[in-house]
């Protein structure tokens, strides 16, 4: 429903009181001045100062406040004809803070006891004092309520926007996962399956036996490969069906990966300390994903003959390194692969590091928390 013209209640307000304190200067108490026409004119100025209420409360209390002191001044009585100043004041109280709103109580009491005292009424202006002190209060109350409601919509908001970061945050995390599992997939099976195919076109006339064995190496490989994409889609599509219960690759698996590169004809010598066994899973799926994509960036780059991975656990720390020994390029232009191994060491709280070893070759390596919480500093493996 639409809100009613800030224009058109000042209007039906204005109407509203003159009305009455019109009515109540014609109906005069018995013994006072008689209405005329400055007497009307003191009752309607107040009125139509009201509909400047909003833009002007204090001026318009002042004109209200100073109507009705004259009003008084003349001999005039009535009991309606403070109306006008209460609606100013309600407006100073509602449109203000509660520094104005004590200020403007405490003229009020002021103004209307002097005045209560100056007409000769006997006894204490309590009545007179209190209706306008009543009118300021009932504008603080709506004020804060006002107050209330629009902190609580601004809250809201708030928590509104920072459910949406989190929601973004959460699936820009998601994106970056899929996109790091595919890239480690099918980045590593690819070359491997190159070097095999390449292998077999090599030997077809010569020795169609390493031939066939070749090309049954990268048919199993692409067979793994595809049931490991699979797996991703049916996540991706629903979350759970379909999707395989074979746990994540980890350091037990690095034999069978590191076997995986010397069919393509890489020299690859594993040292895998064995009392690695108080590794987190997510801890071990990323080491496991670093060695694999430094091993195929060996295989893709680095035109190496021998690579060596080293993989033990120093306390805490889980320290994983892999060197070759071929021109010293760990990626191809514009890929993704070193990017990769440092956001893998990354998201469970490690480093990675890489570049140019003495020798010409290219080293890999990082560093692990075995708990995936504390971050890892710089050290030397």
């Amino acid at each position: 429903m639409e809100r009613t013209p800030a224009r058109l209640v000042d209007v039906v307000v204005a109407v509203a009181v003159a009305v009455p304190t019109c009515l109540d200067a014609w109906w005069n108490v018995a013994g006072t001045r008689q209405a005329d026409a400055p007497s009307y004119a003191l009752v309607l100025v107040p009125a139509v100062a009201l509909l400047v209420r909003r833009r002007f409360p204090v001026a318009v209390a002042v004109v209200c406040a100073a109507a009705l002191a004259t009003w008084y001044a003349v001999g005039h009585r009535g009991e309606l004809t403070g109306l006008p100043t209460m609606v100013a004041l309600y407006t100073i109280a509602v449109q203000g803070d509660r520094r104005r709103t004590l200020l403007a109580g405490a003229c009020t009491v002021v103004f209307f006891g002097a005045l209560a005292i100056a007409v000769g009424d006997a006894g204490l202006p309590v009545t007179e004092v209190a209706l306008p002190a009543a009118a300021l209060l009932l504008g603080e109350t709506v004020r804060g309520r006002r107050e209330l409601v629009a902190e609580q919509a601004r809250r809201a908001e708030q928590e509104r926007a920072e459910r949406e970061a989190e929601a973004q945050r959460r699936a820009q995390h998601e994106r970056l996962h899929v996109a790091r599992e595919l890239h480690d997939v099918v980045a590593h099976t690819v070359a491997a399956m190159t070097v095999q195919a390449s292998v077999a076109a090599e030997a077809f006339d010569r020795r169609p036996d390493v031939a066939r064995e070749a090309l049954a190496q990268a048919r199993m490989l692409g067979r793994g490969a595809v049931a490991e994409l699979r797996g991703m889609v049916a996540v991706l599509r629903d979350g759970h069906t379909g999707v395989s219960t074979a746990p994540a690759p980890g350091l037990a698996d690095l034999a069978r990966l590191v076997d995986s590169v010397r069919d393509s004809g890489l020299s690859a010598v594993l040292h895998h300390d064995a009392a690695t066994t108080t590794v987190l899973p997510g801890v071990e799926l990323a080491a496991y994903r670093i060695v694999q994509e430094s091993l195929t960036n060996v295989i893709r780059h680095a035109d190496a003959r021998r690579v060596e991975i080293r993989v033990r656990q120093d306390g805490h720390r889980l320290l994983v390194e892999v060197t070759d020994d071929g021109r010293g390029t760990g990626t191809g232009a514009g890929g993704f692969g070193l990017t990769g191994i440092t956001e893998r060491a990354a998201s469970v709280g490690g480093t990675a590091e890489y570049g140019r070893t003495a020798q010409g070759g290219f080293r890999v390596r990082a560093i692990l928390p075995t708990n995936g919480m504390d971050a890892v500093a710089g050290s030397t493996v």
